[in-house]
C-alpha cells in the first residue's frame, strides 16, 4: 500500500446549522457533515461513488473509531486487516464501529446507499492507495 496523504480535522469541523429544523441533505454526495458538538462529535452522511470493491482506489484510517449505520439502500464497507480486504455488508439498524483501514461501495450503483456516520470532532485521517 502506498501512502497518499494525511489530513487533520479540527473543531469546528461542521457548518453552523439552524437548530430545531430539518437539516439540508445534499443528494449524490460522497461525504456530507450535517452537524456536531464542538470538541466532542460530529454526524454526517456517507454515500460511496463506486459500485464494487474493484473500483475502490484508496483506504482511509482515522485516529478514532467511526460509527456507521445504514439508513437506506445497499452498501458494503471494505476493511483491511493484515493487508487482506474483508467485506462487511451493512444492514439497516445494525451499527458497525470501524477502527481500521476502510472504504465503501454501493453494489447497486453509485450513491444508492446512505449511511449515518458519527465520529469525533477532531482527529487525523490517513489515506493509502489500494495497490
Amino acid at each position: 500500500m502506498k501512502s497518499l496523504k494525511t489530513v487533520k480535522v479540527r473543531p469546528l469541523s461542521f457548518s453552523d446549522i439552524h437548530k430545531n429544523k430539518p437539516l439540508e441533505i445534499k443528494k449524490e454526495k460522497l461525504w456530507q457533515v450535517l452537524c456536531g458538538d464542538k470538541g466532542h462529535w460530529r454526524v454526517g452522511l456517507y454515500s460511496p461513488e463506486v459500485d464494487s470493491i474493484e473500483a475502490i482506489d484508496r483506504f482511509e484510517k482515522h485516529s478514532c473509531p467511526e460509527f456507521f449505520v445504514l439508513l437506506s439502500g445497499n452498501m458494503s464497507l471494505v476493511i483491511r486487516n493484515k493487508k487482506k480486504p474483508k467485506i462487511i455488508k451493512l444492514e439497516p439498524l445494525k451499527p458497525v464501529m470501524i477502527d481500521t483501514w476502510h472504504s465503501g461501495f454501493c453494489p447497486n450503483g453509485k450513491h444508492t446507499g446512505i449511511a449515518l456516520v458519527v465520529e469525533r470532532d477532531e482527529f487525523i485521517t490517513k489515506y493509502q492507495s489500494m495497490a
